[in-house]
This record gives structure tokens, sequence and C-alpha cells, in this order.
């Protein structure tokens, strides 16, 4: 079986997993840039300083507050790593060759919003951060390879949280706007493939470290998601003005849940764990708040600070597709007693006996991105794009090559589990970019020995390294498999 020849084959990064240079050509400091590393065991952490006392200390990325009066800062004596990442602000050329020898039509990357607006909300913008990502486009379409752009991926500019304590102040609205703008602008004709707002829903779980919002209360996470979605509608509608042939996506982090036991409480969970992650593209795709989110305001004692124009915006600029995140299965049950609990990507529920688990508790799911697929095309009948999906492991580098027989099998069945989504259910899905195509710093542990990429990168845990390019064997198989469409898989 065979995908159309349409469908867009490549890969995914971040700009502050991957790119570097974090105080280069004026770019500004951004939330990324004072968290620090961490492993399986030792949570990353974000480094603070009282400009007015000098105090300085850390709190965890998962929605801990700052102290009062403390601000994001760069502090002696820690590692962190978003400073040089794997550096493809020096080597972005020889990357995207690497990628076109996959045969990639499509790549997936972010913008870093400092390196455009050095505060946020500049005057005007740093040219030389612009003039980057021209060269960025231009050398891409060199070889026929569509970018899309996420536009906010895991960032914030560290002025804007002190300023205005981030997204819950509805000043970010209109500033996110005007950031948004000027990329739509300058990159007319370079890109016309748009995310607004990397995995919305980790609202919910690291808003602090996704986002930079210094209140992680349920009041002020629910005025930030608000301020989010206006912002995403206005940028909708800019994209379209601006260029008709932008499509603008969101972009939801979303797995699959499985109960544990045949329990009916277990489905009852599972329906509310899946309502937590659906608030956001039910709004985002559908343009409504749904009922079940508005009587949980109401039992919260929630009042978002909003105006009528709001809605409207965000019923009519909904939209143009769903992209997302899944990496495998959620098991969940509401009794605990005998479960294991598994780590992952910041959380996967607890041990399914019918998977494996990988070293880092990942599961390992064949049939995810079916599941995925149909539950949310079903959902909202607007295409979709798998933009994340992959496996962390710590490769070994042996005589100069990397066998990475496990990445393989992982992707053999996940791919096999998509191109049924498509050839057999019908899903219209636009694309599928593994995610840390080459190596990058993990977002949830901070290391650089948990790697995802069909391209090794030497660069190690605690900085060093050369940063040579080493190509996997999964890059030899990858390539195999998008000359194919899809079909060979072996």
């Amino acid at each position: 079986m065979k995908i159309n020849n349409d469908f867009l084959w490549g890969g995914a990064t971040a700009a502050n997993q991957y790119e570097g240079a974090y105080d280069e050509d004026g770019k500004g400091l951004a939330i990324a840039d004072v968290i620090t590393n961490g492993s399986h065991t030792v949570g990353r952490r974000i480094t603070w300083k009282n400009p007015v006392t000098g105090d300085v200390g850390t709190i965890g990325i998962n929605g801990e507050p700052l102290p009062q009066g403390a601000q994001p800062a760069v502090l002696e004596g820690y590692y962190y790593p978003s400073h040089q990442a794997t550096d493809f602000y020096h080597h972005y050329k020889e990357d995207i060759a690497l990628m076109a020898e996959m045969g990639f039509k499509c790549f997936r990357m972010s913008v870093n919003w400092t390196r455009i607006f050095p505060n946020g909300d500049d005057e005007v913008p740093n040219e030389a951060g612009l003039r980057f990502y021209d060269d960025v486009f231009d050398e891409l379409h060199k070889y026929g390879i569509e970018p899309l752009v996420t536009i906010l991926h895991f960032d914030c500019p560290v002025a804007l949280i002190n300023k205005y304590g981030g997204w819950t102040n509805r000043k970010m609205i209109d500033i996110f706007h005007r950031y948004a703008v000027t990329l739509l602008n300058r990159y007319k004709g370079k890109v016309k493939y748009w995310l607004t707002i990397n995995e919305i829903n980790h609202i919910d779980r690291i808003p602090v470290m996704a986002f930079g919002t210094l209140e992680t209360s349920l009041q002020g996470r629910a005025q930030m998601a608000h301020n989010m979605f206006v912002a995403s509608s206005m940028v909708v509608k800019s994209a379209h003005e601006i260029d008709p042939e932008n499509k603008v996506g969101m972009m939801l982090a979303y797995k699959p849940t499985y109960p544990l036991t045949a329990d009916p409480k277990n489905q009852i969970l599972i329906l509310e764990n899946e309502q937590k992650i659906m608030f956001y593209s039910d709004v985002m795709m559908r343009g409504k708040y749904p009922e079940y989110r508005l009587k949980m305001y109401e039992r919260e004692g929630i009042v978002l600070d909003s105006k009528p124009e709001d809605y409207e915006l965000i019923e009519k600029y909904t939209c143009d597709f769903l992209s997302f995140s899944c990496y495998g299965g959620n098991t969940v049950t509401v009794d605990e007693t005998n479960a294991e609990n598994v780590g992952g990507n910041f959380t996967q529920g607890v041990k399914n006996p019918y998977l494996e688990t990988n070293a880092w508790g990942w599961s390992i799911d064949p049939y995810c991105l079916r599941l995925a697929c149909n539950t949310l095309y079903q959902r909202y009948q607007k295409p979709l794009w798998i933009v994340e999906n992959g496996i962390g492991w710590a490769d070994e580098l042996v005589d100069g090559k990397v066998h990475d027989n496990y990445r393989i099998d992982y992707l053999q069945k996940n791919i096999a589990s998509m191109r049924d989504a498509v050839v057999l259910d019908g899903v219209d899905l636009m694309g599928y970019t593994m995610w840390g195509c080459i190596d990058i710093v993990s977002a949830g542990t901070g290391e650089m020995r948990k790697r995802y990429g069909f391209i090794y990168v030497d660069k190690n845990d605690d900085g060093t390294g050369t940063l040579k390019r080493i190509r996997k064997d999964s890059f030899y198989w990858y390539k195999k498999v998008i000359a194919s469409q899809g079909e060979d898989l072996s």
C-alpha cells in the first residue's frame, strides 16, 4: 500500500532545542535559555534572580510559581542546553542537505521570537534575525523542501515575562499578533504552512516551561488559554489576508487513552481526560467553547477577562488543519493500588501490560497513530498533520556508526499504523514529520543522551562534543520509506 504522492514526508525540530546561538546577532533572552539540563531522574529547573534583593534560586518546570519579585535569569554555575543545543544556526546548510538526501518534502521548524524581537515588543524587528530565517527558507526551497513553521514553540521572551507576567495578561494578544504578522509579511511566498502555538494543551502540564507564564492557578491557566485562542484566531485572519495561499494549523499533544481494566469508572476517567485535551482543539477547530468546559468554569468560579469580539474572532477564524504529536498510548485507572506508574513525555499514566516501554518509560504502541487519526478526523472533519512521532533512545556511536534497529522497529509499526488510517480509513492526512529528525536537546529531560534523530550529532550531556553529523542506520531506512511513499517499510 502506498500513500498519495502529494503527501509531505519529513522531520521536525524546535528552535529552542536545536538552533543554539542564544545570544548572537541581537537575539534576546527566552524562557528556554534559563532552563537547566536534567535527566530521567533529575528534573529540569528554571533559574531566577531577584533584582532588588539579589537572591537567586531555581523552580521546577512543571507549574511551580516563581517567588515574589523573582525574574527568570541566567546564573553562573548552571548548564543551559539551549545556549548551543546542536547548533543549527551555524550548521543549517549542512543539515538541510542531509534532509534533502533523505528525500524530505517538508521540514517542520520554529522561529525564535527573541531572534526577531529581542524583548518581544521592540519597536523595530531585528534584521539579522529576519535574514537568518530568510536564508534557511531559501536553502530549503533550493532542495524543494516545504517549511512548516511553528510561530510559538515552548517559547516566550523573558522581557515579556518580567514586564507583563506572560500570557495571563491580555496585552500579550496584540504583542504576539504583531510578531506573527511580521513573519507572515516577511516570508510571504516562502512559507505557506504555519502553526500558531505548539502543544497548546500543555498549558495544563508545564505552563512555566512551555509558555513562560508566572500564574499557574486554574484561573490563570484559563485566562492564558483564552488569550492564546484570541491571538491564534487573529493570526489566522491575518494569514489569509496577507496571502490566500497560507494554511494555518493548530498543534495538539494527543495520545489514545486506554482503560487498564473494564471497570466503567475507568471509561469515565477517559472521558474526563479527553475533555481536558479536546477542549483546546474544540475551540480552535470548531470555534466555540464546549459546554463541558463552561460548566467546569461555573463550578470552579472561573471568570474570564474577555470581550464580545473575542468570541466572534474565535468562531470566525478557526484553524485550517489540525496538527498533533503522538508518541504512544496513555493507560489510566481509577484504582492505582497495584498499578505501576510510567514516565515518558511528561506523563503516560500507568504501565499497560500489552505494551513494551523503553528506558524513559515511553509506551511503544503500534496502533496509536491509526487510532489518533481516526479519533481526530471523525471529530473535526478537517485535514490532519502528524508533526511529532518518534522514540528517544540512548544511541551508541561505535566505530563511527549508529545501529538503531530499535528506532526502525518503532517507526515501522507507527508508519504502518498511519498508513492504515490513510489507505484503509480515508483519513485526510497532509503529512508526517518525525520528531527530532536530527539529534536535538530533549525538552523533557534536557539531555543529549535521549536521542531521536536519523542523524547523530556528536554532543554530550555536559555540552562537550565536536557537533559532527553522522548518518544512523535509520537515515537510510527512512530514505527508502519516502522514496516508496510508505510502501516499503522493510
